[in-house]
């Protein structure tokens, strides 16, 4: 039939209704040709090797200051938290759990954070816990903001009356004797305390603790190396005693007393660093007994500041 001849030419031609039917283009032939070799772990922007290089040629993070010296911290407990205030540390906020049951402490403390105007915030105990990470809070915690230290130079001419003395840190890591140390330099007159910006103990909640209020008085140097910063007070003329158990000199016996002083105290097992020692003018001890192999850093410092008080005392007279 005259229709059924046209239908069948119309196929062989490669036509219908719909118009020509495109071809393949050699698109068949090129997709199985390959793409060539996988490329390397490396080179996959997918893969985890590539994304580490590409970590590795990024440039590198400044290493952060020493913050030591933690930045803010948290004081836990109504006992802790009246003390805190008590001895003028400072604080941002103060965290009450809600429907608190109040009792002498707690009527005291806020009676201190609303003279200071310290914000009080409500909170829940369960955010008090996270806060406090877990510690025995007594529904009462005091956020301690980090402390602000001074500079080494302003220690070098101090505003405060008398002869310039300083104290230096080599190796404490216990904010306590730090505390104590601070505590001791403001009962003898001293005018500042240096520690270093690694390895020591910082401006904690336990150093201001055991300060007793007297960080609030005494400002706390932090030293990049503390070697070159003695140098620095040698070179305004200063003199840098070094507090050892081997020493040059016994403690009753310095001649120093009357002039502008570094006490360098070392770390109770150590003692001095190498360049530290190198660096101080005269190497101090304290006769002890024979019983006893060393002095706690604290009571070191604070029996050397004593007798630098005397000397210093009779000197005025």
């Amino acid at each position: 039939m005259p229709g059924n001849s046209q239908r069948r030419g119309s196929i062989r031609k490669g036509t219908s209704k719909k118009g020509a039917v495109v071809g393949s283009g050699g698109q068949r032939r090129r997709g199985l040709e390959g793409k060539g070799p996988t490329p390397k772990a490396a080179e996959r922007p997918n893969h985890k090797a590539y994304k580490s290089t590409q970590r590795s040629k990024a440039p590198a993070r400044t290493a952060a200051k020493r913050s030591n010296k933690p930045s803010s911290e948290m004081v836990a407990g109504r006992n802790s938290v009246l003390e805190a205030l008590r001895t003028g540390m400072p604080a941002t906020t103060l965290y009450l759990a809600g429907r608190i049951e109040s009792d002498d402490r707690i009527r005291e403390i806020l009676k201190i954070a609303a003279a200071e105007a310290i914000p009080i915030l409500e909170t829940t105990r369960q955010e008090l816990d996270r806060l406090t990470d877990g510690a025995v809070h007594q529904g009462a915690a005091l956020q301690i903001p980090p402390y602000d230290y001074a500079h080494p130079a302003d220690l070098i001419d101090p505003q405060a009356p008398g002869i310039p003395l300083v104290v230096a840190l080599d190796g404490i890591t216990d904010p306590r004797n730090l505390g104590a140390i601070i505590r001791s330099v403001a009962a003898f007159g001293g005018h500042g305390v240096i520690v270093p910006e690694r390895r020591s103990a910082g401006m904690t909640a336990a150093a201001w603790k055991t300060s007793a209020g007297a960080a609030a008085r005494v400002p706390v140097a932090l030293a990049g190396n503390l070697t070159r910063t003695l140098e620095e007070f040698r070179k305004a003329g200063f003199f840098v005693l070094g507090l050892d158990m081997d020493g040059d000199v016994e403690l009753p016996d310095i001649t120093l007393a009357t002039e502008p002083l570094v006490i360098v105290v070392g770390s109770e097992g150590k003692g001095l660093s190498r360049l530290v020692g190198e660096t101080c003018d005269q190497i101090v001890s304290v006769p002890m007994s024979s019983a006893v192999e060393s002095l706690n850093a604290g009571i070191a410092a604070s029996v050397t500041l004593y007798e630098i008080f005397k000397q210093r005392q009779a000197g005025k007279a």
